[in-house]
């Protein structure tokens, strides 16, 4: 079987995926696209137009929750979706909050302004970024700092596929200078402390800061 991961690293989406690769030791190959810059016929790939898609000897699956699930099922070792019909559910539960939820409101919103428009040169409004993150971020850490309570992880006493889309989404809204104020949400902000700090995000994040910090530097000449 032949596998190769069409996206970008800085998408939350691909690194969601690129992380149950990595944990699986599925050996998949690499085709960079941007979701900017996409290459003609792409939508033969994935006819949303998004990444990231999985090319499979040939024929192609979208959406990194599918994908996901393909490749649990396909190498089930070691689990990342809980065998328990109850933490199965709560875990397809709170990837969709990390991929429906948090995504538009601190991906698209702190990190497409202050990371992807300020390096590409483009204006953005900050007071509209700062207003939309004071308004609609609050509510969503609430109920996260509520879920993971004095956890060290948020399904059970391990890690799972809603683990990495949660934490997959705030590594990105960290890039853009967004995160919960400890003194508001404390059991969020030690979970995300203890995640970005262990394996297999640690890693991952230094190099995608690291990417980041190329793409600003060009934005500034």
């Amino acid at each position: 079987m032949t596998m190769t991961l069409f996206g970008a690293p800085l998408s939350p989406f691909v690194r969601k995926v690129e992380l149950v690769l990595t944990i699986k030791g599925i050996h998949c190959e690499r085709n960079p696209v941007s979701p900017f810059a996409l290459p003609e016929g792409y939508e033969q790939i994935n006819p949303l137009k998004r990444i990231p898609a999985l090319g499979v000897d040939g024929q192609y699956l979208a959406d990194s929750a599918v994908i996901c699930r393909f490749l649990e099922d396909l190498y089930p070792e070691p689990p990342l979706i809980p065998a328990d019909p109850w933490l199965k559910a709560r875990t397809s539960w709170l990837e969709k909050f990390a991929d429906y939820e948090l995504a538009p409101v601190i991906t698209a919103t702190a990190f497409l302004n202050r990371v992807v428009r300020k390096s590409m040169g483009a204006t953005y409004d900050e007071a509209a970024v700062a207003a939309t993150l004071e308004e609609k971020a609050p509510p969503l850490y609430h109920y996260l700092d509520e879920q993971i309570g004095d956890q060290t992880y948020l399904i059970g006493d391990r890690l799972t596929l809603a683990d990495i889309a949660v934490v997959s989404q705030f590594m990105n809204a960290s890039f853009g200078d967004e995160s919960p104020d400890p003194a508001c949400w404390p059991r969020l902000a030690r979970y995300l402390t203890r995640q970005f700090a262990a394996e297999p995000f640690a890693g991952v994040l230094e190099a995608h800061r690291k990417i980041v910090a190329r793409m600003l530097a060009r934005g500034v000449r």
